[in-house]
């Protein structure tokens, strides 16, 4: 029962009041988080046309937001331990929103950049926490369940901020775009704080210094562990930088199609929603290894098939690709935890810090090959760092 007789809480149960509450708010949250973060994405032959400035430093957009993420995850998760995961959730949701409400009225690109990096440091509060508030709230039996829910909430809030966007920019600016899907993230983040329930399985404690470097170094030395961090530093980068300049490549010869029909190229990201439970379904029953390989081989295919000049091979080539990415990740992210050696939410950290910081890396450094070498060198350097994972995947044991 949700409230029964006193004793130790169990968390909220599959069809209570309490439950629905949760869920929907942690999906919303997904969604303010994940909208805020790509929702430039689209619009970047837009950004880089209106600024006069090249792909790549247009691309600094997501990829000083991602870099803000990658350096929050750890801070906010031990801000959470301190007080309380609902609490530090809503106040890093709100400060994203203020912080993008000023990224869209300043007119200088530096000045955009500022706000986009502590914009991405605020959402850093919101990965870094959900999945902790979840566990602590729900009956254990439920968890795997409830977090789905929250996961199908950080990817639809990803295509929504794509697909909000873009259309509207295209229509009037693509500040105006940017302001639409902060507006939704506001009534997301609200919601988020009005429907959550308080927590009733947090017990507020402080980690000191020497704690927190301990916990984290222990994973750092396990090379099995740097292995699974560098899946996600190598795969996320090429993921975020075909997304970043597809765009790109779809608006210029021979394609010349206009953004809001380019951004609907993003529907393929619901490809994860299918190949992400399933690549656990078949970790499951095959071991991690393999199934991480053929995985990041399916990227791989996808990538390089994107070279073909027609539409009727470069859209199938991407759903590929991108359900390759998303069951990579799948299976690299659940074996960062079940490999970790000194905590599993540190490991998750690091996992996550690795993940975010080769999105900014390589998702601006995508934009110097475009420029180079056009969409060919995109591909090439996407394919290159998925190659590079595999092999080191290759050296790792299934279980």
């Amino acid at each position: 029962m949700e409230t029964g007789t006193p004793g130790p809480w169990s968390g909220h149960i599959p069809g209570t009041p309490g439950y629905r509450r949760l869920l929907l708010g942690l999906f919303l949250a997904g969604v303010a988080t994940f909208a805020q973060l790509y929702s430039p994405q689209g619009l970047l032959p837009l950004i880089s046309g209106d600024l006069g400035i090249t792909a790549s430093d247009a691309a600094l957009m997501v990829s000083l937001a991602t870099l803000g993420l990658a350096i929050g995850v750890i801070p906010w998760s031990y801000a959470g331990d301190r007080f309380g995961r609902k609490r530090v959730m809503g106040w890093a949701i709100m400060a994203a929103c203020a912080f993008s409400l000023v990224a869209v009225a300043v007119p200088d690109l530096e000045a955009i950049l500022v706000f986009r990096l502590l914009e991405g440091f605020a959402l850093g509060g919101v990965p870094a926490l959900a999945l902790a508030y979840l566990n602590e709230e729900v009956s254990a039996a439920s968890s795997a369940l409830a977090a789905g829910t929250y996961i199908s909430g950080t990817t639809l809030g990803g295509l929504a901020g794509r697909l909000l966007a873009a259309p509207i920019g295209e229509l009037t600016d693509w500040r105006l775009g940017m302001l639409a899907v902060t507006m939704l993230s506001v009534a997301c983040a609200i919601a988020f704080l009005l429907l959550a329930p308080a927590a009733r399985g947090f017990t507020p404690h402080r980690t000191t210094f020497r704690q927190a470097v301990r916990a984290l170094a222990g994973n750092l030395r396990s090379p099995a562990l740097l292995i699974i961090y560098a899946q996600g530093f190598l795969l996320m980068g090429g993921f975020v930088a075909m997304y970043n300049y597809l765009g790109f490549h779809l608006a210029g010869d021979p394609f010349n199609l206009p953004i809001g029909v380019v951004s609907l190229v993003f529907v393929a990201y619901l490809a994860g929603t299918w190949t992400s439970p399933l690549a656990g379904r078949l970790a499951g029953r095959h071991g991690r290894r393999p199934v991480l390989l053929v995985s990041t081989a399916a990227m791989i295919a996808g990538v390089l098939l994107t070279l073909v000049p027609t539409l009727w091979v470069v859209l199938p080539a991407t759903i590929i690709f991108t359900g390759g990415f998303f069951a990579a990740h799948a299976v690299a992210s659940g074996w960062a935890g079940a490999a970790a050696v000194a905590g599993r939410a540190q490991s998750a950290s690091l996992y996550n810090f690795g993940y975010y910081a080769g999105s900014s890396l390589f998702g601006w450094l995508g934009g110097v090959f475009l420029a180079g070498a056009g969409w060919p060198g995109t591909v090439l350097m996407t394919a290159a760092l998925a190659a590079v994972a595999a092999i080191l995947g290759w050296f790792m044991r299934s279980r």
